[in-house]
């Protein structure tokens, strides 16, 4: 639907005629009578704008911004009509606060090598709705993520961005005739309190195992892509007909972080939000002069925007040591950067807000549990209450490969950032988190404890120690006295962390289990039925289990690793 089929001239932007309704504080649409042709519009014989009047806050009347292609659109859609998404419905607008309701109208994610902010809201036309929902992309990646917006706990996030030269101008980037493939991956973990957030870099050169993938097929059918060891992170996409689901599902299996949804971008996106935000502010410590992409920039603060923008994240030549390592850095800076200007000059222009959302929703392509502007708005409420200030920018710490040119993970600090995030413990706010997981935990904890001697738990090794169930078992039965405890051997895949599944009826046999090895609250996972007869408890060991009667915690204080807080401008060496 265009603004011709409204009965709007083709040069007017819609962004331009959305006003402050200063009643309510909500910009609303408005549409010139002087623009409105008396032929040309969709419907049959169509009529001039209602002068229908609706109550203001106060009482008093106040305009009503509806037409009447959108009220019979909205009554067909409230009949029963079926679509993506259902666009607001009524004759009048939910009042919402001048100040708050713009913060919350705000979503920021970071795809790859941009962050956007996508802004939806109760306020939006019919115009914008159909115009953004039917910009975005999804893929069905199954049971690889959640199936709605988790309000209630943590969310997790993949941001993907591929290699894939789509776009003019890009044939100088990324592999000739390839489908893309994981370029740069962050892992982006949202607190379940909302007041913090983690970007986990994960290299393109890291060295590790990729599961088997089920993959959603055109017909509705479902392949299993085999999975691969000992390669490039980088291939858990697009090798083999991955989708983002299996590069979901890696990695999970590396951090021990389960992923609730993706976004996914390409080289192309770069350039397009840059520009819509008006360039994005950087910092050099020296010039670059790179013959290859032809980046050409000055040392000090500078913005840049198009193909300056994606030759800058793209670029490593006069950084560092000239590695992947180090174009990690640079983008993390770049996005930072991205975040701040958002904050400060996106947010409340309704004309850059459209702008860069409808640039946002064309780039990207994203899960089908997120699939269109109701499920991205809802996700938008959740993401909009973090401060800049506490979003954190990192990398999973690795080291060099024998070959000279992969990585491996740190077998000290990888585990201990892992750990952080399973937890949910900040990295800006370590003891405040520290102390809420402590809290959570004695909430959990809180209640009569079964003896030792009925407590009935069934131990798997998902660990990396060979004969970590059977030690396990060991410890408990001679140890401590739970001889209704059995070894079931391997669990199906290996995990990062130790879990403990019960039933609502075991929770006292649960709590004296976790008193007994030390569990964090993070690996309570309490049922929602009970269990019947001499059904047990599973006790999965994960790689952070030490060894059998070490208490399995998590760490005391933020790993020793490089880190980028968004709010703060650091210059790219």
């Amino acid at each position: 639907m265009d603004a011709q089929s409204r009965g709007q001239a083709d040069d007017i932007d819609p962004a331009d005629q959305w006003v402050l309704n200063p009643q309510t504080g909500n910009y609303e649409l408005r549409l010139d009578r002087s623009s409105r042709q008396s032929t040309g519009s969709r419907s049959t014989g169509a009529s001039p704008r209602s002068t229908g009047r609706r109550r203001g806050p106060s009482g008093d009347a106040a305009p009503t911004t509806d037409v009447p292609e959108q009220r019979a659109r909205r009554a067909a859609r409230a009949g029963g009509a079926g679509g993506r998404g259902t666009p607001p419905t009524g004759p009048g607008r939910r009042k919402r606060k001048p100040q708050k309701s713009r913060k919350k109208k705000a979503m920021l994610w970071t795809g790859g090598i941009l962050a956007c902010v996508l802004v939806v809201g109760s306020g939006l036309g019919y115009y914008v709705y159909e115009r953004l929902n039917g910009n975005l992309n999804t893929v069905d990646v199954g049971d690889a993520g959640s199936k709605g917006i988790t309000k209630d706990g943590p969310v997790n996030i993949l941001l993907l961005g591929t290699d894939k030269r789509t776009g003019s101008g890009n044939e100088g980037y990324g592999d000739k005739g390839s489908s893309g493939h994981a370029d740069t991956t962050f892992l982006f973990h949202v607190s379940e309190d909302r007041t913090n957030a983690t970007a986990l870099s994960i290299p393109r050169d890291l060295i590790t195992d990729i599961p088997d993938c089920p993959t959603k097929q055109a017909d509705g059918s479902t392949k299993i892509v085999r999975g691969s060891d000992g390669v490039r992170f980088n291939e858990s996409f697009g090798v083999g007909g991955r989708d983002p689901g299996c590069t979901m599902r890696t990695i999970k299996q590396i951090t021990g972080v389960p992923v609730d949804h993706f976004m996914m971008a390409d080289f192309n996106a770069v350039k397009t939000l840059s520009t819509a935000v008006g360039g994005v502010e950087i910092c050099l410590a020296k010039p670059i002069k790179d013959k290859e992409s032809k980046l050409n920039l000055p040392a000090g603060p500078q913005k840049v925007e198009g193909e300056d923008a994606l030759a800058f994240v793209r670029n490593r030549h006069g950084l560092g040591n000239e590695s992947d390592l180090d174009r990690i850095k640079q983008q993390q800076q770049f996005i930072a950067s991205m975040i701040r200007q958002m904050k400060e000059d996106t947010l409340g222009n309704p004309k850059k807000m459209f702008a860069l959302a409808d640039a946002a929703t064309q780039a990207l392509t994203v899960d089908s549990a997120i699939g269109d502007i109701p499920k991205l708005t809802a996700l938008a409420e959740e993401l909009g209450k973090i401060d800049i200030k506490h979003i954190s920018f990192m990398t999973v710490p690795v080291v060099d490969n024998t070959d000279g040119a992969t990585v491996i993970l740190d077998k000290v600090k990888a585990p201990q950032v892992f750990s952080m995030i399973q937890n949910d413990v900040s990295f800006t706010e370590v003891k405040k988190k520290e102390s809420a997981a402590k809290s959570k935990q004695a909430a959990l904890l809180k209640g009569p404890r079964a003896d030792a001697s009925d407590v009935r738990v069934d131990v798997y090794n998902g660990s990396d120690t060979q004969g970590a169930a059977q030690m396990t078992l060991n410890w408990l039965q001679n140890d401590e006295g739970v001889l209704k405890s059995t070894n079931k051997s391997n669990a199906p895949e290996k995990t990062a962390t130790t879990t403990l599944e019960y039933a609502p009826n075991q929770a006292d046999q649960a709590r004296k289990l976790a008193d007994l090895m030390g569990l964090p609250a993070a690996a309570l996972k309490p049922g929602t039925e009970n269990a019947e007869g001499t059904e047990a408890m599973v006790l999965t060991l994960g790689a952070d289990f030490k060894g059998a009667g070490v208490p399995i915690t998590g760490p005391a204080k933020v790993p020793d690793v490089d880190k980028v807080e968004a709010d703060k401008q650091v210059c790219a060496k």
